[in-house]
């Protein structure tokens, strides 16, 4: 397995600057996983990395390599797509093993990698069917059987779930998972599923309009996030955007209701006060304020949504909607009154202008 190192890329395609000077260092065995929105950038970086895009600047280093001049085959990296792309008249065994004949590997060394893949992915049973034979969960195993037959220095998987049902996808989220602390390889993964991207990472890049907007752990950035864009685009349900203006009281809603914050909350923030401010905070960090609960709000419920266990309240503080996840029992119905408070532990405070935030309330 290998590191790769990434500085100063750029990829135009034509006028369109597509990426723009990433610096990005992958170490050894890490499972790093390339997440945005659509357009960001995100696919094509995957690809210069396998060769299959040409860099316009920067360079490429895998293993200490730069291999920005090496064609595909020889950068030594396997990538899974989202079309499983196998072939329809090759059975299993025969897309599986396809790439170490086209390396005229020994025929008893393709099928003990093969045989391997197969136990390692649970489709040894399959060997013999050809690929119409099976569901879209072990077509993509295939795909995957491929790749891992190769021991290539680098694992690129670019988005290759998107195109099973919700079930199978988090069963595949699982083998992928399970495989790479199985093979302790280096994989570099690409989704706009802030969910997959949360689940599966070592560490998370969030790229934004060809740039990287933070990189770190999944938890450094749902938990830490530096911009708006960070915070709002990682969580689910999504984090809650309230304007605001820091007082020496608190935080000042538009409707005129204040939230006392706590003075170190105060001190930390004095630079800020008397400016408008976003209030981000999580709907879980939101509950029914009970008594002697000062950093409390009270509005009406405006719509109610049972998951099970939780429901998701949705009530408005000034003119924003604003949603709490409470317990299916304490939820209430629509047009009730609702007081609730904030877990001031969990919120972040954000500069309108820039996007930027300001701290968290830890």
């Amino acid at each position: 397995m290998a590191h790769v190192t990434i500085k100063g890329l750029h990829k135009h395609f034509g006028a369109v600057h597509v990426v723009k000077g990433i610096d990005l260092a992958i170490a050894d065995g890490e499972f790093a996983v390339l997440v945005g929105p659509s357009g960001c950038g995100k696919s094509t970086l995957l690809r210069t990395i396998a060769g299959l895009e040409t860099a316009n600047e920067g360079t490429i280093e895998i293993g200490g390599k730069v291999v920005n001049d090496m064609r595909p085959r020889d950068r030594d990296v396997a990538m899974v797509f989202q079309d499983y792309a196998l072939y329809p008249h090759m059975t299993v065994a025969e897309n599986i093993g396809f790439g170490l004949r086209a390396r005229n590997f020994p025929k008893p060394e393709i099928e003990t990698r093969v045989k391997r893949a197969a136990r390692m992915l649970n489709i040894e049973q399959f060997l013999e069917r050809l690929p119409r034979q099976l569901s879209g969960g072990q077509r993509q195993r295939v795909a995957i059987g491929r790749a891992i037959v190769r021991n290539p220095q680098i694992f690129l998987f670019d988005e290759p779930l998107s195109n099973l049902d919700a079930q199978l996808r988090d069963e595949m989220r699982s083998e992928i998972k399970r495989l790479h602390q199985e093979l302790g390889a280096t994989m570099i993964y690409v989704t706009h599923d802030q969910i997959e991207a949360m689940t599966l990472a070592d560490r998370i890049v969030l790229m934004n309009a060809g740039q990287i907007e933070q990189s770190g752990s999944p938890l450094e950035l749902y938990e830490r996030p530096r911009t708006r864009f960070v915070a709002g685009f990682l969580g689910s349900p999504k984090i809650n955007f309230i304007r605001a203006t820091l007082a020496e009281s608190g935080v000042v809603f538009t409707d005129g209701q204040t939230l006392r914050l706590p003075q170190s909350a105060i001190n930390r923030y004095k630079n800020h006060l008397g400016k408008a401010v976003v209030f981000g905070i999580r709907p879980q960090h939101i509950d029914r304020a009970g008594d002697g609960r000062t950093a409390s709000i009270t509005s009406r419920i405006d719509l109610v949504q049972p998951t099970g266990a939780r429901t998701y309240v949705t009530f408005a503080i000034g003119q924003e909607p604003v949603m709490a996840e409470l317990d299916a029992h304490d939820a209430g119905k629509p047009g009730d009154e609702l007081k609730v408070a904030f877990d001031l532990d969990h919120f972040i405070l954000i500069e309108p202008e820039s996007g930027n935030v300001l701290g968290n309330g830890s």
